[in-house]
């Protein structure tokens, strides 16, 4: 467990960085401390193994002072991952991660055998990448050394400073998923900083708001989207995370954007080659100022295409039901489900068209919302 009692941090220029800190890490959880630039969150991680002291207040690990502790010892004992990973280029990978316990006078054969249990352990094949260098890996590769590096000594606390920021989304998805089931297995108690919600809710046990130099709110992330402490936590969270997470989703979540529409002054001819060339059997109908009018489907155009001098607005139907941007998600499946309906137009408060809602934007967003588990290199 790690305890932060009344912690204050002072710089020489009389800024304050920290202002009364007091959090507790359970033993076993990923903490994410998250907050926008300059908050004091990356502040508040170096001061677990000393790399910053605090002006006032302790650092407790198990009880123990850590002021107490030689400060050489504290950092060997605690792993450390960094955004710019930090590998020593000359070195090779079974280098890079058997540093820490060559320090501490582990044998050869112990390190070797660690350092292959952790490669495996993050998917890369030993007799593949022990001796390469870092610059022959992708920046995902090194980011998994990074954090293997860091659990070579089997330390019990590892500190991770916004590790994947500088990835790809696709490698930085990759890497979240692993370190999740990374810590299934190796029961660490993380300290995580970041400035990304999503991250913070994806990864977290428990989450740490900070603003300013002080927490604003500390808890689970279903607590903390469910109940945010105040204005400042609503605005960080993001009005459309919290309507998720409250079951309070709207049709603007939901409809696409743009869908095929066309003027009713259009001819049935012109309208069949729009029909052809947008592979749709149904076209949505507006007015001059884009004010939903109603449809026409292809069985109502074939069905007066003789009549030359007829016009879409002369064969239109009205909807008989629409929705507006802030009409909940669920009164919207309501209505399909009760009336049949494959799609629901949506409209603003002036009836202009902003996007249709169909069965299948329904299903993509609750894939969004409730993503399928995926499995990640063990």
């Amino acid at each position: 467990m790690i305890e932060l009692q009344g912690i204050y941090k002072v710089y020489d220029d009389g800024h304050e960085a920290l202002k009364d800190i007091h959090l507790t890490f359970e033993d076993g959880d990923i903490n994410v401390i998250i907050g926008p630039s300059g908050c004091g969150k990356t502040t508040t991680m170096k001061l677990i193994n000393r790399l910053i002291q605090p002006s006032k207040g302790n650092i407790l690990i198990d009880g123990k002072d850590t002021s107490t502790l030689s400060s050489v010892e504290l950092r060997r004992s605690i792993g450390y991952v960094i955004q710019s990973v930090g590998l020593f280029p000359h070195m090779t990978i079974a280098q890079n991660v058997g540093v820490v316990p060559k320090l501490l006078k582990w044998e050869k054969h112990r390190i070797d055998e660690r350092t292959d249990e952790l490669l495996q352990l993050v998917g890369l094949e030993p007799d593949t990448y022990r001796h390469r260098f870092p610059s022959e890996l992708s920046g995902g590769q090194q980011q998994r050394i990074g954090v293997i590096r860091a659990l070579a000594a089997e330390p019990s606390i590892i500190l991770v400073d916004e590790p994947f920021s500088a990835l790809d989304p696709i490698s930085r998805e990759q890497l979240q998923d692993e370190l999740i089931n990374l810590q299934k297995t190796i029961k660490k108690t993380i300290v995580f900083v970041t400035h990304d919600m999503d991250e913070a809710l994806k990864i977290a046990d428990n989450i740490v708001l900070m603003k300013d130099g002080e927490v604003v709110q500390q808890g689970s992330p279903e607590n903390i989207l469910r109940h945010p402490a105040n204005e400042f936590v609503e605005s960080f969270i993001g009005e459309k995370r919290l309507r998720q997470a409250n079951n309070m989703s709207t049709v603007q979540d939901v409809m696409r954007k743009n869908p095929v529409r066309a003027s009713d002054k259009r001819g049935l001819a012109e309208a069949m080659k729009m029909m052809e060339r947008k592979q749709v059997d149904t076209l949505l109908i507006v007015d001059k100022s884009d004010e939903l009018e109603g449809y026409v489907t292809i069985y109502d155009v074939l069905g007066h295409f003789r009549e030359e001098k007829k016009k879409l607005a002369d064969i239109v139907k009205p909807f008989e039901h629409i929705v507006k941007l802030d009409t909940p998600l669920t009164e919207a499946i309501q209505l399909m489900n009760d009336y049949n309906l494959p799609y629901i137009p949506v409209t603003n408060d002036k009836e202009v068209l902003q996007g249709l809602v169909t069965r299948g934007s329904i299903v993509g967003h609750i894939g969004e919302l409730y993503p399928p588990e995926e499995q990640g290199v063990l």
